[in-house]
């Protein structure tokens, strides 16, 4: 494998590349002029000095045209299909990325730790991350680019990271194991989810079950059970609050945190929901791998803070919010669902639309409005679908400011509202028109 000492060095945990360590790594053919890496962009708009540029295929234009725009802003280094001055050119830039960021990740000496799964990754993520001690790529950063990007920043003395793999295309999934490399996967939840991609559930857990070849894997217990139907479950050890390998107990679920208890131990997370809680779990079982000390663990857990939009508590005019519209698919709808259910006082549910489902999307978000009528809930809908699901309890608004307009009339203060819906669909606005 590549010579790190020969062709790369550390200067106070910052990471330097030389041009030929990348021609190397990714397998390209280098053209004079490149001077050292520190990292690694592949919007134009984002490089500094000293960055590698990554010349990636769009969705609407290839990066290749924002070539001159890169090295305008400082860029020492371009990695592209075409030739160039200061350029590592190889025949696919994106096949090159995931052979960057493996050589990159070879480099971390530490336990990476990955998550999937069609819901909860991110909190699940940040469970791990904050649990453990060790770093991890902020928000959603799931994808080969900020991952690779992600390694090239990792400091080798860390203990440790957890890394998050998101998934929307078939293949995705054994090119982000192949770049990231874990010691242990966690499989959060397994769902309809890009749809479009995958056909159908069964496309889903296809994709996703590419997790599971890790050395060592962990499944919740609802992804244990999809996995049986598929024929696809083979012993994992798995966490849950039931029937787990690594079960939590005693679960409790208020309107501002979660408490359960884990091998004696009381544990306390600063969230709502079923989510965060078995985050919190994953991040306990994931330790009594690893041999980390759980009570260590469970302190930090006390203190978790989870990105904007998970289950996120604001109190506007006396009025309480959970935004939880960062993302929505199924089985993240119907788990907000039973958790507002289940509070006391009076309680309003606004659900915006459900993306990336293809053609199941009218049945799924019927679904979801038959499964609120079940629980007793009237929720406010928005989207393509929401007089269909109005039908069924609840009533149907056109956008968001009918939707502001119709819980002004009739939200008071100390009541629950709980947001939920695709990040498209940009549900949080309510949070910032309430007071305007």
């Amino acid at each position: 494998m590549l010579r790190s000492g020969e062709v790369l060095v550390y200067l106070a945990h910052v990471r330097e590349l030389t041009p030929e360590w990348v021609a190397e790594a990714t397998g390209g053919r280098l053209h004079p002029g490149g001077g050292p890496v520190r990292d690694l962009h592949w919007n134009s708009r984002e490089v500094a000095p000293g960055s590698l540029f990554v010349a990636l295929p769009g969705a609407r234009a290839h990066g290749r045209s924002f070539i001159p725009e890169a090295r305008a802003q400082g860029a020492s280094l371009v990695l592209a299909d075409v030739p160039g001055e200061a350029t590592v050119e190889v025949k696919d830039p994106y096949g090159a990325l995931l052979r960057l960021g493996s050589a990159l990740r070879e480099l971390f000496p530490g336990v990476v730790v990955a998550v999937g799964g069609s819901s909860g990754k991110t909190t699940t993520k940040e469970a791990l991350a904050q649990g453990l001690g060790f770093p991890a790529p902020s928000g959603n950063q799931n994808t080969a680019p900020p991952l690779a990007r992600f390694f090239l920043h990792l400091s080798p003395g860390e203990g440790g990271a957890v890394v998050e793999l998101g998934i929307d295309r078939v293949g995705e999934m054994a090119e982000l194991m192949g770049l990231s490399k874990p010691a242990l996967s966690v499989l959060t939840a397994l769902g309809e989810e890009h749809l479009l991609a995958f056909g159908g559930l069964e496309g889903v857990v296809r994709e996703e079950a590419g997790l599971l070849r890790a050395p060592q894997a962990l499944v919740s217990l609802q992804a244990k059970e999809v996995l049986q139907a598929f024929g696809r479950y083979r012993g994992e050890p798995t966490y849950g609050f039931g029937e787990a390998t690594f079960a939590g107990e005693d679960l409790e679920l208020f309107p501002t945190e979660s408490r359960f208890r884990y091998r004696g131990r009381r544990v306390q997370v600063p969230y709502p929901g079923l989510g965060p809680a078995l985050g919190a779990l994953a991040a306990l079982a994931a330790a009594e791998l690893l041999g980390k000390d759980l009570g260590e663990v469970a302190e930090r857990l006390a203190g978790l803070r989870l990105p904007p939009g998970r289950m996120e508590r604001r109190v506007l005019g006396g009025v309480v919010f959970l935004n939880d519209a960062y993302n929505a698919n199924p089985l993240s709808v119907k788990a907000g669902l039973a958790w507002l259910a289940a509070q006391p006082g009076r309680k309003w549910v606004v659900l915006g639309e459900m993306r990336e489902l293809g053609s199941l999307a009218e049945r799924l978000h019927l679904e979801v409005a038959e499964e609120a009528a079940r629980l007793g809930l009237k929720p406010l809908y928005l989207g393509a679908f929401a007089q269909a699901q109005a039908a069924l309890g609840g009533e149907a608004v056109e956008g968001l400011e009918e939707a502001l307009a119709w819980l002004k009339a009739r939200v008071l203060p100390g009541d629950l509202v709980y947001l939920k819906a695709s990040r498209a669909v940009g549900l949080e606005r309510i949070l910032d028109l309430w007071d305007a």
